[in-house]
């Protein structure tokens, strides 16, 4: 079981980044509930092997990292998906993710600066932020 999600996007995160943007994300989702484990996922050492914790696939272009559906693993989203997108923020310069859910949900991660920003309802948690207090979904305007 699970809520499917499908990202696609692309954000400029330095390649000489993506060592401390990965030890980032798998210390965050040491700390929240999912599918992702250390000890069953080693080594995962770039972010493509990671990004299926976010619910994608990652494909680095020198600088720029484009996120896709992944074939690979089920799109389940989780407490570690939301780790994933949030953990990897500071490294971040810019760009977006969108997320289309299973029930035709659409929301998205924006990225500045080492900042994220989320537009939309999080169809999985009603979160108006990652990691915001829930929210029922209708009950406060995004």
């Amino acid at each position: 079981m699970g809520y499917s999600v499908w990202p696609s996007g692309r954000l400029l995160l330095p390649a000489a980044d993506e060592d401390a943007a990965v030890r980032a994300a798998k210390a965050a989702f040491a700390t929240r509930e999912g599918w992702f484990t250390a000890e069953l996922f080693e080594p995962c050492d770039a972010l493509a092997d990671i990004a299926w914790v976010g619910t994608a696939a990652a494909t680095r272009h020198g600088d720029w990292v484009e996120f896709g559906r992944n074939h690979e693993h089920d799109s389940k989203w989780s407490e570690q998906a939301t780790a994933f997108w949030v953990a990897i923020a500071p490294y971040v310069c810019s760009g977006t993710v969108h997320f289309s859910g299973e029930d035709g949900a659409e929301w998205s991660y924006s990225y500045a600066d080492g900042r994220i920003t989320q537009e939309g309802w999080n169809a999985w948690d009603g979160s108006v932020e990652p990691f915001g207090e829930y929210t029922e979904p209708g009950s406060v305007s995004p």
